[in-house]
């Protein structure tokens, strides 16, 4: 639903008795019934969200979905989510900017907020609800020190003239005050300013002849902070050689060596490849492949020191490539990513091969996690697991502008195995794919004694990407860093008005990816 300031209708003036209390809170699963009522009232020709819509939008952006209780009762409710403004200073439809009302376009490095709904039932008209409701936003923008408000406000008045006027022409009579709108007129009351006028916004409806007014209110408490509307990760892929070591040290030593060279290079992000602790198998040899795998869990400690210290001293993220790692006495391939303020995330590998199931017993994870980052959200999928369309379309679903790939091959098939569903990945889901893989040899390592690499950084395929959608690769099995800047902004805009967009254009009343996230279940 567009920004909605149109009321229910065949209802009296409500005032508020003494007793009854009014509060402004977050929006919870338990109001999806009420809102999804009130919004039937308000707009009789616009069927509402779902409930999976709603939950998603609460899950994430809990802030920006805010209602009014009045006494139990919902009395109003809003929607909204943050985007980089020039993501949606174009042409655009409400389809566009709320990610078909899932809101998985909602950017938490944005500049704006986004309203895409309000709606206050006409009974409690005269308690100035949508006042409080801009109130409420206007102090998330203040409090998270964003730039600007957006909306995209209804002209329900232009039915009336549309035979003799274009949308513009009516926009330019509204605020000439020649003419009088039920919304756009009490918008420019409030401080809003016309940027433009969208066709098609939405279709649906028919008062507006599915036009509506993208306007902006400026936050006049704004500060700007560093590059923060850059919109650029800079990302390093460490294609690294295989080779025996002595100790855990002789580790630590060629780790930070890679580690440093991308901090030089001030990137943001720095991957290693799956399995790289694989060299340390001989250090705990046993006799038989199973029982050394499981003895990797003694060095777990000393990687997660290592790695979290050198993210804080060289100030970069790190993808500490995989290491086989024994939790409540199951064998996991995890992924951890070592931010630079000294978090610690972690993913675990889905998919296990027929090789990690038989030479080590590996056992499968069963979460499939978007990581927060200064960056933005960034997914992790180990190697098998891009294999699979479905995790990489949940991680975008959640959010994920960058998947990072660790992966370790051992012949040039499996490789093009990994580096072929990565690129489809990229074109189906419309993200970046940074793919970290070993070359080189470990004779005395079963199950991993020889690789075949080609690290590479990915994109979508379209004009304003680099061509064959491949920002950057390395020679093959040549141990070196491949970096590149990765434009998160140019990925939100493409994402809305590329030759394709695959996103948008997915026949979910055909097919549709369910999964489960704790004890709640999505489809996508």
């Amino acid at each position: 639903m567009p920004t909605k300031a149109t009321k229910a209708t065949k209802a009296t003036k409500a005032t508020k008795p003494e007793g009854h209390r009014i509060d402004v809170r977050p929006m919870g699963a338990a109001d999806i019934p009420q809102v999804q009522a009130l919004q039937r009232r308000c707009f009789p020709g616009i069927e509402p969200w779902g409930d999976a819509h709603f939950l998603s939008q609460i899950a994430r952006f809990p802030e920006g979905q805010i209602v009014i209780d009045f006494d139990g009762r919902i009395a109003a409710t809003s929607s909204s989510l943050i985007v980089a403004t020039e993501s949606y200073d174009r042409q655009h439809t409400l389809k566009d900017v709320s990610g078909d009302g899932h809101i998985t376009t909602h950017n938490p490095r944005g500049d704006a907020l986004y309203g895409i709904d309000i709606a206050v039932d006409e009974q409690f008209r005269g308690l100035r609800l949508a006042r409080r409701i801009y109130e409420a936003r206007k102090q998330i923008i203040i409090e998270r020190n964003l730039r600007r408000f957006l909306i995209a406000g209804r002209i329900p008045g232009y039915h009336k003239v549309a035979g003799t006027q274009t949308a513009k022409e009516y926009v330019r009579s509204v605020i000439a005050k020649e003419q009088k709108d039920p919304v756009l007129t009490i918008q420019l009351a409030n401080g809003f300013v016309v940027r433009s006028v969208l066709s098609g916004y939405l279709p649906s409806d028919h008062e507006s002849r599915g036009h509506a007014v993208l306007m902006e209110w400026l936050n006049p408490e704004f500060v700007p902070v560093g590059d923060q509307a850059t919109g650029t990760a800079r990302v390093a892929s460490v294609q690294y050689q295989m080779r025996s070591l002595a100790s855990f040290d002789e580790f630590a030593r060629q780790v930070e060596f890679f580690v440093d060279t991308a901090a030089e290079y001030h990137s943001d992000f720095v991957i290693f490849p799956e399995l790289l602790t694989n060299q340390l198998q001989v250090l705990v040899t046993e006799t038989r492949p199973g029982l050394t795998a499981r003895r990797m869990s003694e060095f777990t400690p000393a990687y997660i020191e290592l790695f979290n210290r050198l993210a804080i001293a060289y100030n970069i993220n790190i993808i500490g490539g995989t290491i086989l790692t024994v939790e409540d006495d199951v064998l996991y391939n995890i992924a951890y990513l070592f931010h630079r303020d000294g978090g610690i995330s972690k993913q675990k590998k889905i998919h296990i091969t027929p090789a990690e199931a038989r030479w080590w017993g590996v056992s499968a994870g069963n979460s499939i996690d978007v990581i927060e980052t200064d960056c933005g959200p960034v997914g992790i999928s180990i190697c098998y697991d891009i294999e699979f369309p479905e995790q990489t379309r949940i991680q975008a679903d959640k959010g994920a502008n960058i998947i990072f790939i660790p992966f370790n091959t051992d012949i040039r098939s499996g490789y093009l195995r990994v580096r072929s569903c990565a690129q489809a990945r990229c074109i189906e889901n419309h993200v970046y794919c940074v793919l970290s893989g070993a070359c080189g040899n470990l004779p005395h390592v079963e199950g991993a004694d020889v690789h075949y690499a080609q690290s590479c950084i990915l994109t979508p395929s379209d004009i304003p990407f680099s061509r064959d959608g491949i920002a950057a690769e390395a020679t093959p099995n040549v141990e070196t860093l491949v970096i590149h800047d990765l434009d998160l902004d140019l990925l939100r805009r493409t994402r809305a008005s590329g030759a394709v967009r695959t996103w948008d254009d997915r026949r979910t009343d055909l097919y549709k990816v369910v999964y489960r996230d704790g004890d709640q279940e999505y489809s996508i």
